[in-house]
């Protein structure tokens, strides 16, 4: 009776642990990451506060409004809330890496070498892209948008924004800016995957390009300077993204498994293998059952 063994060098073998310890581990995990926005919160809300942030976010319109204008509040608490909703959004980017770490704390323990090496630089990668397109977009997409819109302005026209609006507009601008320069993430990951190759990506290329521009008129405002400032982007990250697809796709690579039918066979024909116990022992009985006729057959020979 053959007892059935387990593959060999598990890197996960003996690491199971029970759901419930799994739902303990995650409860302090979150724990972890909620105090650690708690913190980059309270010491913003010390230094520099809450009104300091929202005015250095508001600052590219006010460089570009008329002068003596404002942004104005037309509700009774957007004064307290807006720059409450600043407050907390900047806490919560800061504590990003903190937040990130121990999402992965939670999840590399069940993963085998070569998924690590596929997701660590993934989550690395995706959110320094997410913050470079958001300060791509506050350095220097609001600076050009603005001043493009300020000088269609009719001259009896004062302009004043709500800072409530100005904040929904800001924030959708982040957000897209920064989802489209997960462009190359987006590329890696379906090319890893398998679900396309590198040569049909280089041959969607051109389809890009116009899908980029469709993207851009829709989710920015309508304007030629944002559109031209998302788009080209785009379009230059597809290129980094089909590039790194091919270095990422060799350096993570699972690792061989043996065949082992061609193992056993392999074992089978080296000369230096012994030849099997069933064998020797019907070659043993062979030679000691034809013997006695040789034997028999000599003294019968003698006079």
């Amino acid at each position: 009776m053959s007892d059935s063994k387990p593959s060999p060098e598990d890197e996960l073998a003996g690491t199971e642990h029970p759901f419930v310890q799994h739902l303990i581990e995650l409860r302090d995990r979150l724990v972890k990451a909620f105090i650690a926005i708690a913190i980059a919160g309270a010491g913003l809300a010390l230094y520099p506060g809450p009104g300091p942030l929202y005015d250095l976010l508001a600052a590219p319109l006010v460089a570009h409004l008329p002068v003596g204008a404002t942004l104005i509040a037309t509700s009774v608490i957007s004064p307290f809330m807006v720059p409450l909703k600043i407050l907390l959004m900047s806490a919560f980017l800061i504590a990003l890496p903190v937040v990130l770490y121990q999402v992965w704390a939670f999840v590399a323990p069940g993963l085998y070498a070569h998924e690590k090496k596929l997701v660590l630089p993934l989550v690395i990668s995706s959110t320094l892209l997410f913050f470079i397109g958001v300060a791509f977009c506050y350095f220097f997409v609001f600076g050009q948008v603005f001043q493009f819109i300020q000088s269609f302005a009719p001259k009896s026209i004062t302009a004043a924004p709500d800072i409530e609006a100005y904040l929904g507009f800001v924030l959708s601008m982040f957000l897209a800016f920064g989802l489209a320069f997960e462009v190359p993430i987006v590329v890696v990951v379906l090319a890893r995957l398998g679900m396309v190759s590198i040569e049909k990506l280089k041959g969607f290329r051109s389809y890009f390009v116009v899908l980029a521009f469709i993207i851009a008129a829709v989710v920015t405002p309508p304007d030629v300077v944002s559109q031209l400032a998302l788009a080209i982007p785009m379009c230059l990250l597809y290129e980094l993204g089909i590039w790194a697809a091919q270095l990422f796709i060799r350096h993570t690579q699972a690792p061989a498994e043996p065949d082992p039918v061609t193992t056993a066979g392999d074992a089978a024909s080296s000369p230096l293998t012994p030849a099997p116990a069933s064998d020797a022992s019907d070659a043993l009985t062979g030679s000691s059952t034809s013997a006695p006729p040789s034997s028999t057959s000599s003294s019968q020979g003698q006079p």
